[in-house]
């Protein structure tokens, strides 16, 4: 698969709202909320000022975005790291936080947070990543994990 990226920009917003709503699908099913999932315009457009996007395309399908923030300092927050239900377990998500790290080389932490309970995204975060569990929180009604990333 050979992936092309680009950054979102508010003319994007319902192919954010698309992605978000099909990588986020099963964890509003699961939990009863998802922060990420059923945005307005609005409230994407909103993020997207707040948390600049990266839209990773497979053959000019929208098949993935990562969303950070910039702390200051060298500290990066991830907000979102989604790919599309029928992409997942291709590499998309690995490739986009790839891409994330190598651009922001400045980094010196990065945090994220995801629920306590889904096991591949811990995996995914600590095993390929070297990501550790520094806390945990309550998102709404769901406890997610601390995660962060330091050099």
């Amino acid at each position: 698969m050979e992936l092309v990226y680009k950054n979102a920009t508010k003319s994007d917003v319902e192919i954010l709202i698309d992605i978000y709503n099909s990588a986020f699908y099963d964890d509003y099913l699961r939990y009863g909320e998802c922060p990420a999932f059923g945005r307005t315009k609005e409230e994407m457009e909103k993020s997207i000022e707040n948390f600049p996007k990266v839209i990773a395309y497979n053959q000019n399908t929208a098949v993935g975005v990562i969303s950070t923030q910039n702390k200051g300092n060298g500290k990066y927050y991830v907000g979102c790291l989604g790919v599309k239900k029928e992409y997942q377990g291709q590499g998309i998500g690995t490739s986009l936080m790839k891409k994330f790290l190598l651009e922001c080389s400045d980094w010196k932490e990065i945090t994220l947070v995801t629920p306590i309970d889904k096991e591949e995204n811990i995996k995914f975060y600590t095993e390929r990543f070297d990501f550790k569990i520094i806390g945990e929180e309550n998102d709404g009604t769901v406890i997610v994990y601390q995660f962060q990333l330091t050099r």
